[in-house]
């Protein structure tokens, strides 16, 4: 199914219905984008390069998040002028989930305590990236597989 194609299912529901139980979504930067391949059956709102702040402010208008499991890579494009903590903990207050899952950034342990502070107050999940490409940021290939697997 195209993105397209999901987004506009998605967008007819909530009009017409008021509103979905989706079984997954996929939030966050390319982290993100990478897990949505390898969980092609997940809603994906991602893109590669966007910051904390720059998600938040172009998809507030899709919140609330609301999945059975919702599945968050933030922060590894974040900077000292992005507020993580707060755009983090107002994503997580538009998130309505059964279960969630947030990547911790393996490039930015400040971040990374950060997110893992959250997903704790919140009773969330946090996956370490296991097998990570040579930039330091990316999973592998095979790191993508292994948080599709740690998400389901």
């Amino acid at each position: 199914m195209t993105t397209i194609l999901k987004d506009a299912i998605v967008y007819f529901m909530i009009e017409i219905f008021g509103g979905i139980m989706l079984e997954c979504l996929i939030m966050g930067d390319s982290i993100a984008v990478g897990t949505a391949r390898v969980r092609q059956e997940c809603v994906s709102y991602s893109k590669g390069g966007i910051n904390s702040y720059q998600w938040l402010n172009t998809n507030v208008g899709k919140s609330p998040y609301v999945a059975k499991t919702v599945i968050i890579s933030l922060g590894s494009n974040d900077h000292k002028y992005v507020k993580t903590e707060s755009e983090l903990r107002t994503i997580r207050q538009l998130t309505k989930a059964d279960r969630v899952y947030w990547i911790l950034p393996a490039n930015k342990k400040d971040i990374a305590d950060i997110v893992f502070k959250i997903a704790n107050e919140h009773h969330d999940s946090v996956v370490k990236i296991a097998d990570l490409s040579k930039d330091g940021v990316h999973p592998t290939g095979k790191g993508y597989k292994m948080i599709a697997e740690q998400t389901k």
